[in-house]
């Protein structure tokens, strides 16, 4: 049997028990399924499959023809609707042409399949696998619709927000510190137990400053982590709202702490924290000590907990940070440069896609002292670029060593003085 009629019919059968299920919410249905029917933000029943929107849903470019000769499917030629006729048909000619593992991307029908005891599938661990409504771009889209008008398009202009399904680095694929996993399984568990937070009183979770040298990966664990997680990223350089018109700093700073609150759950990641946060001189503008006050205010009025919004500084610059700054904060991760060790991990986990002769990872770690991982990628780029200069895609141990040394020239480069 063909994928497209496995497609269909597994659509249909979703589209009925979603339907007649009223428990189920749209946490249940597969992200492309899910997308399909949304209206506004909205997943409402009954599911109604008509032609257009099973392309939609899966793929398939003629949903009818895939399934019109099987005996337990019908078409409504006026409407376009297709439906099936003999449930229980329908499903034993399901489970005999797919496999557990295919349900279990579906928590609706793992729901329904979960007591066959010879498919060994668990709902809960199918539902918990499956990329929760909050993940899609669709459904952050809706809520920037719903929660902003045309007057509010400059309080959206601040930040850069990104759906989880649109982040493309991933936890496996970062080389992290012992340290830097702790604070990231502490964080995940502080989620995972918020109410239980709430109970005791625990409120002042959830705040973490990342710190360290340009390039060791500040900014891809905070994606990684909202990715990972599950929840909108919401971010902010403090430099570019910085006003020229130092006035509106103060309520810049207002303002994106407030589109993190409105799309909660969800991850605010302010970079470049060190831009307004830093040490308040007797000296300074009025304007700016006002900002700083804001800052702090806003990140005292913030909660995890309460809010539902994981705050998450990142600066290249600690010791400018105010000390007010840092007492914000419950947890410090720091963010070094990579040690030898680190390194070659990199340079494993960064080439697993590529197809290298002679390859000697230690060999080049020991070359790199001093590189952090972003600047490991740029030798990479380098080798690679330089390969395809010469019509190859395959590349040896000679040409990341030869990308070392380019790399390291481009850095001396950076610190000569212009005449």
């Amino acid at each position: 049997m063909n994928d497209s009629t496995i497609a269909i019919v597994e659509l249909l059968l979703t589209a009925k028990h979603y339907t007649e299920l009223s428990n189920l919410t749209p946490d249940d249905l597969p992200p492309q399924i899910r997308k399909a029917f949304d209206k506004k933000g909205e997943i409402k029943r009954p599911l109604s499959v008509t032609e257009n929107m099973a392309k939609k849903a899966t793929g398939v470019e003629s949903p009818w023809d895939s399934i019109s000769d099987l005996m337990f499917t019908e078409k409504d030629n006026f409407s376009g609707e297709m439906c099936l006729t003999q449930l229980d048909l329908a499903e034993k000619w399901f489970l005999k042409n797919t496999t557990p593992d295919l349900i279990l991307t579906n928590p609706t029908l793992a729901y329904i399949f979960q007591e066959n005891d010879s498919l060994g599938i668990s709902y809960e661990d199918s539902n918990t696998s499956n990329r929760p409504i909050q993940a899609d771009r669709f459904w952050i889209d809706s809520l920037l619709s719903e929660y902003f008008t045309e007057d509010d398009q400059e309080m959206l202009e601040l930040v850069d927000i990104k759906a989880p399904e649109e982040i493309e680095t991933k936890l496996p694929d970062l080389v992290l510190t012992t340290n830097q996993t702790d604070e990231l399984e502490k964080i995940r568990l502080a989620i995972k137990n918020r109410d239980y937070l709430a109970e005791i009183g625990l409120r002042e979770v959830g705040k973490l400053l990342f710190i360290g040298p340009p390039g060791t990966g500040k900014t891809s664990v905070a994606r990684a982590l909202a990715h990972s997680l599950s929840l909108p990223f919401v971010e902010v350089k403090l430099s570019m709202m910085t006003s020229q018109y130092l006035g509106e700093t103060s309520k810049n700073i207002d303002r994106t702490f407030e589109v993190a609150k409105r799309l909660s759950p969800c991850i605010l990641f302010v970079d470049e924290f060190d831009s307004v946060a830093k040490t308040r001189r007797s000296d300074e503008h009025a304007a700016l000590k006002r900002a700083v006050n804001t800052l702090l205010k806003s990140i005292d009025e913030v909660s995890l907990v309460r809010d539902e919004v994981l705050l998450i500084g990142a600066t290249n610059h600690p010791d400018q940070l105010d000390t007010a700054a840092w007492r914000r904060f419950d947890d410090i991760v720091h963010f070094p440069l990579p040690d030898i060790n680190m390194r070659e991990k990199i340079f494993e986990v960064t080439t697993k896609y590529m197809a290298i002769e002679n390859f000697e990872p230690s060999t080049l770690a020991d070359l790199t002292e001093g590189l952090s991982g972003s600047d490991i990628r740029l030798v990479l780029r380098e080798a690679v670029l330089e390969a395809l200069s010469e019509d190859r895609t395959v590349l040896n141990q000679e040409d990341l060593v030869a990308a070392v040394t380019a790399i390291e020239k481009r850095d001396i480069l950076k610190s000569m003085p212009l005449e």
